[in-house]
């Protein structure tokens, strides 16, 4: 029975640790939006560690509930999470790039360059 109990409290210390790793790295997208000024610099703030933040405390919950239903439900939570951030974070900053808000200066590669002189309703 001791070595149960000694696996159950360091699968907890390791969730501890997990969420609070988590929790870091949501912080950071957090600040990382309110302080880049430019659209592809905030893009990657809000997708990069807010996503592997999440994937992280996902992981600390399952780890310390130890519930077959609970990882069901987390699994789902962590694709959709995946499925939507680098598609949002696409359209957005494509958006930008049409909008014009992006210092075409600083891009290293414009594969856009060529749908930006052709409407998007004209077909090309």
């Amino acid at each position: 029975m001791d070595t149960a109990l000694d696996s159950a409290v360091l699968l907890d210390w390791v969730a501890l640790v997990l969420i609070l790793i988590g929790a870091l790295l949501c912080l950071t997208a957090a600040i990382g939006v309110l302080r880049f000024r430019d659209v592809p610099t905030r893009l990657h703030a809000a997708t990069k560690p807010q996503v592997l933040g999440l994937i992280l405390i996902c992981l600390a919950i399952a780890l310390s509930l130890r519930s077959w239903p609970v990882v069901a439900f987390l699994v789902p939570v962590v694709l959709i999470q995946l499925a939507t951030a680098p598609l949002s974070a696409h359209m957005v900053g494509r958006q930008a790039y049409r909008n014009g808000t992006i210092d075409e200066t600083g891009l290293h590669v414009d594969e856009l360059a060529e749908s930006k002189r052709t409407p998007p309703a004209a077909g090309g």
